[in-house]
Parts: C-alpha cells; structure tokens; sequence
C-alpha cells in the first residue's frame, strides 16, 4: 500500500518513449486510449512512485492497457474492453515486456526464454515479475484482464506476467473466476460495449520471496470496475468489486462510488473518476 501513498516520481527518462509499449502517457496513442472510456485515463494510481504505462502489444496489435509498478512488480490496473471469448488461444507461455529490460529493445510482449536467446546472460527481472517468481510459490498467476474476456489473439495477449499478480488459488479457480464468468454473461446481454478496469491494491509487506529477495508483492485486495453503453456510446450500467486476496473466498459487489470511496483508503490524493462522467 506503501506505493500508493507516496507520491513518487515518475521516471521521465524511461517514459519518455512514445513508440512501442511503454508509453509517457496514454493518450499518445490512438490504439491504446480506445480501451478507456471517451478516452478518460484514471488518477488511480498515477502517483504510483515508478509507475509505467504499457500498450500491450502482441502481433504487432495493441490489446489493452495496463499501468504497472515497477517497484512491487504488479500491475496497479489493466484497462480494456470485453469482448466474447471464441475459444482457443489458452497459452502455456508466459510474456514478458522487454522494454521494462531495456527501453530501446522491441515493444512486442515476449517469452522469457525467447528475450534470453536474443539477449543472452541479461537479467529480466529488476523492474518486472518473471515467471520463476511464481514457480512454487504457492500463488495462482492470476489475470488481472481476463483471457475468459477476449477472442484471439487478445485472449493469448493477456498470458503476460504484467498482467497478472500473485492470487490466492482458492480465490482465483473459485468466486473471482466466477464474478468473471458473470460478468461476461451481463455483457453480452445488456451492453454494446464494456470498458473494464481490474486492478490490485499491493499489501504492506507481503511478498512472494526468491533466494532472500523480495520479488513480488502479494496483493491485499484484487478489485473491477466496468461501464457499459449502448450502440450509441451511451452508459446502460456500471458496477464494481473487490475481493480479500485470502483463501476467504468471497467476492463484494460495489457501485462505482463505493469503489471509489474503496480506492480513496489506499490513497493521498483524490481517485476522482475511474470512467468518464463515473459512467453516467
């Protein structure tokens, strides 16, 4: 919780891309502000000190939008719009972002041992989690953008470890996989389209640990928020959740302005709007 109250500042030299996946701010590209509704980027998190903003891209295509902490190694919320799964596209690799590596290589998501063959012998893992952080750890590398919410390729997009975070497995085979499941059930049936923002609300001091190094925060809380409109780009609903990161097993429904008043908790400066006009 720690990165959220401080105020930190933001790298400006790594940031200062504007090409590829790391981006200075969102608006700068066109494909990847689409996934915020009317284009409306939250404060959430924007003082996250380390923060960087991927374009998360995967055949050359952008498929959504994550704002990720570089010191806890976990996303502070992917953004994107749902869209019906077709099957498929499961993945068994998990990607990595190289510029979090090296900000003048490849903006394309890749395999770790992919990155390795062509960079042989460079640490992948300072500013991003990497798949041996997980292995037996005893945590679900669990989606933030779910793959349940895509079609391929954006389903096999979101196989990217800086779109997951350490989740109880009870929590994430269980009631979050099944909020996801109803989620998509309501979107497909009362919205044209749904902007969606999952997120995850680091813990004081918990860590996944490898070899006496502090790797990757274990979340408190995972937490959603979603606006839905109409074919004519008007809001039909919204909704919000959260969820304790525990074997407990439960998942809260919220309106969008108690998910605020949630967020407000972990926060020193105002969250103000997660959707443009809070969807309505």
């Amino acid at each position: 919780m720690q990165s959220f109250a401080a105020l930190g500042v933001i790298i400006g030299s790594f940031l200062a891309l504007t090409e590829g996946d790391v981006v200075s701010n969102f608006q700068n590209e066109p494909d990847c502000i689409k996934f915020f509704y009317e284009g409306k980027v939250p404060q959430w998190g924007s003082t996250t000190s380390g923060a960087v903003r991927l374009c998360q891209r995967f055949q050359n295509t952008y498929h959504f939008a994550t704002l990720y902490d570089t010191y806890n190694r976990i996303a502070v919320y992917s953004a994107y719009i749902f869209g019906p799964s077709n099957g498929g596209g499961r993945e068994t690799r998990w990607f990595v972002e190289p510029q979090l590596v090296n900000q003048n290589w490849g903006g394309e998501m890749k395999e770790g041992s992919v990155l390795e063959k062509e960079h042989p012998g460079v640490y992948q893992g300072d500013r991003q989690a990497l798949n041996e952080d997980y292995t037996k750890s005893g945590f679900d590398r669990g989606h933030l953008n779910p793959n349940g919410h895509h079609a391929v390729p954006s389903r096999n997009a979101t196989f990217t470890l800086t779109n997951v975070v350490p989740q109880n497995p009870k929590l994430n085979q269980n009631a979050w996989a099944n909020h996801e499941s109803n989620l998509a059930r309501i979107f497909k049936a009362q919205c044209d389209k749904a902007y969606v923002l999952v997120g995850a609300i680091p813990s004081a001091g918990n860590w996944i640990i490898k070899n006496n190094v502090k790797r990757v925060n274990i979340p408190e809380y995972m937490w959603n928020a979603y606006c839905c409109v109409n074919s004519n780009g008007i809001p039909v609903r919204s909704g919000a959740a959260i969820a304790l990161n525990t074997d407990q097993n439960s998942v809260e429904e919220y309106t969008l302005s108690e998910i605020v008043e949630f967020l407000q908790r972990f926060s020193n400066t105002p969250v103000g709007e997660l959707f443009y006009n809070q969807c309505q």
